[in-house]
């Protein structure tokens, strides 16, 4: 059995539907939606890293301490490719990544530790499922290291999972979190 996946948690994005940004917003007991999903993936995969942009430098002290390693993303306007590209590249000794977003906070624990936990198992591309719907976080094996640092754009690891179907592996689960994404105030449970 190998080690576990490194998380990577993508906090670089602009929030332009929001209107300011989202990720300062409390998602849960007055705690901003960037420090819950920070410390539900470090939780269960300790050394995680969090990219985030310039406007979030201030938060590098809080993510820290809570056990997280941040990667500052200067591309970040490039989209979520270049985001995905650095957190590899600080981790490329991993044996497999565990993408998470940090605008989606309500994933449960168990979840990313099932997921890790297949991913550590041997398996390729994982993604949870619910109700057939896609979710996240989707985790990739050291196989796809190069395809994953080579991102630079805004559709993300999109195109490695459309051509890797089978490799693919959907994980069932019930937990609604791994579809919720918060894009504006009133998405905010």
């Amino acid at each position: 059995m190998s080690s576990l996946p490194i998380g990577i948690l993508l906090a670089a994005g602009k929030s332009r539907r929001f209107g300011s940004n989202k990720l300062l917003h409390p998602a849960t007991d007055n705690t901003p939606m960037l420090l819950v999903a920070a410390q539900k993936l470090v939780n269960v995969l300790p050394g995680s890293i969090t990219v985030i942009n310039q406007e979030l430098v201030p938060y590098t002290d809080q993510l820290e301490q809570l056990g997280m390693r941040v990667v500052v993303n200067e591309e970040s306007s490039r989209g979520i490719g270049s985001s995905i590209a650095r957190g590899v590249l600080a981790s490329q000794d991993a044996t497999g990544w565990l993408i998470a977003l940090a605008d989606m906070p309500y994933i449960k624990i168990d979840t990313i530790a099932q997921l890790a936990n297949k991913l550590k198992n041997g398996a390729d591309i994982i993604a949870p499922v619910i109700e057939r719907q896609r979710g996240h976080p989707v985790g990739f094996s050291q196989c796809y290291k190069d395809q994953l640092i080579a991102l630079n754009d805004d559709v993300g690891a999109r195109q490695i999972i459309a051509g890797s179907q089978d490799q693919l592996e959907l994980i069932p689960t019930n937990d609604a979190g791994v579809v919720m994404d918060v894009d504006q105030a009133s998405d905010i449970a």
